[in-house]
């Protein structure tokens, strides 16, 4: 039997304020347990909440740059549950009425776009954390997280693979880091996903019996144990058996999933009104002075870098997949014109030291974009080959030089002296008479071995055209 993957996608993005939702503890990460904390987000009897109208902003942020309808009208709900992790006993979230429904983001998989549906965006307060003790037997719960704001964005059940699953959760990453309002950060928990998933036959119209996974902290955790399950629910139904609802931890050391706990459904969470918070309203001219304020989103960047710069589809996607990288492009582009050159080196040279699916540390790269564009115009100039550019770059990460000190302490400027080099050409061709021989028998790739030969013996500072033409003069001689 051939089965359909259904698949939809919970992500939770801690915003960027410097203080939490409902109180002015500050929302800085890494600080000593139970430190950023008072008694509104500890949940002290006769305190009030009172919202943080930068959450509200940034929530209509998200929901403009994908295509969502505002809600003017938006409330505030108590999700009520009991945790180690949550002191008031509830969390303030929003149910009946969230700021934002019915969205969309158009996502590309193996040269296919597909629309994925966006069921709602939500602003909420986050839990605390509760930290396990490996040696004994009980765990620690730190408040610090607990009341920093998140907007939760839920995906409609329109995914349909594991890598359409990872391309969304990319794409929703990268519009998060424009906007700039998360960090994107997976590892300290500020961009966290879970998945709901089921299959059915193929042309079956009623969803199968879903899962819920958690505890995915990377894209391609999301991606692997989405894998694990499909294979899972499919080994169940063709065994004859029935899938049953529940909610799944990722173990990504062993790559398999662990029933966690039944799966909860909204009315097990008796959601109604907060009465501590009145219902916020959002007009149209607050709308229309959020998207004056919106940077240019990666789509739209993604189609200027094709039409205005002329590259293909899948180089201008990789310089935009995030905001840092496509800002250090454009940086370097202001000072070296040569955009294809560019690109090139950014996508060869600099991408292969910024290994790691998460957000690019652009920022803490060593070799500045001034630095960059003042190696490729040196290349332009005939200063340094374009091999020496490449041992010059290397010498750049380490130290953080720029390339005229390394080239200078170095000495690794390109020879360009014709009558220097003419008399090394003519040594190589006294030296190999075979290799003479034989390329004037027709053998002309040997053209390579006699430049080699060359680069060899300047250590690779030979200007390469100059080389190709004495070369090509001498040995036509």
């Amino acid at each position: 039997m051939e089965f359909e993957t259904v698949i939809g996608l919970e992500v939770h993005a801690q915003l960027k304020t410097k203080s939490k939702i409902f109180c002015g503890c500050t929302t800085a990460f890494g600080k000593p347990p139970n430190t950023n904390t008072c008694p509104v987000c500890l949940g002290m009897p006769g305190v009030l909440p009172v919202l943080n109208r930068q959450v509200v902003e940034f929530a209509i942020k998200m929901a403009i740059a994908t295509n969502c309808q505002i809600g003017p009208y938006n409330q505030f709900a108590r999700k009520n549950y009991f945790y180690p992790d949550l002191p008031k006993g509830y969390q303030i979230s929003q149910f009946e009425l969230p700021i934002a429904q019915h969205g969309y983001v158009d996502v590309e998989v193996d040269g296919k776009t597909r629309r994925i549906g966006l069921t709602r965006i939500h602003m909420e307060e986050d839990a605390g954390k509760l930290i396990h003790d490996e040696a004994k037997p009980q765990s620690y719960v730190d408040l610090n997280r607990t009341g920093v704001p998140l907007i939760e964005i839920v995906s409609e059940p329109d995914i349909r693979s594991p890598e359409e699953a990872a391309a969304y959760l990319k794409k929703l990453h990268a519009i998060l880091r424009y906007l700039d309002i998360c960090d994107g950060n997976m590892q300290e928990g500020s961009f966290r996903c879970d998945a709901n998933i089921s299959l059915r036959p193929v042309g079956q119209n009623e969803f199968g019996t879903r899962t819920e996974l958690k505890n995915m902290n990377s894209f391609r955790n999301v991606q692997r144990a989405l894998e694990f399950e499909v294979r899972r629910q499919r080994d169940v139904l063709l065994d004859g058996g029935k899938v049953v609802q529940e909610t799944l931890l990722w173990d990504a050391d062993r790559n398999v999933t662990n029933s966690m706990r039944g799966k909860e459904e909204a009315h097990d969470y008796r959601y109604f009104p907060d009465p501590d918070l009145v219902p916020v309203v959002v007009d149209e001219a607050w709308i229309a002075r959020v998207k004056e304020s919106l940077p240019e989103l990666p789509d739209a960047k993604k189609q200027r870098f094709m039409a205005e710069l002329q590259f293909n589809e899948e180089d201008a996607a990789i310089l935009t997949s995030s905001r840092e990288l496509a800002d250090y492009f454009e940086a370097a582009l202001a000072l070296y014109p040569e955009a294809r050159k560019l690109g090139n080196w950014i996508k060869t040279e600099m991408l292969r030291e910024l290994k790691g699916e998460e957000a690019l540390d652009i920022l803490a790269f060593p070799v500045s974009p001034e630095n960059l564009a003042g190696l490729l115009a040196m290349i332009d100039k005939g200063t340094i080959s374009g091999k020496i550019a490449k041992t010059v770059f290397e010498e750049m990460m380490k130290s953080g030089k720029g390339p005229e000190v390394i080239v200078k302490e170095k000495n690794l400027v390109q020879m360009s002296d014709e009558g220097d080099l003419l008399k090394i050409v003519q040594r190589i061709v006294a030296e190999n008479p075979q290799q003479v021989a034989d390329f004037k028998g027709g053998k002309t790739k040997l053209m390579s071995f006699f430049v080699g030969q060359l680069m060899q013996k300047t250590k690779g500072k030979a200007n390469p055209k100059m080389a190709n033409d004495l070369f090509t003069q001498e040995l036509n001689r």
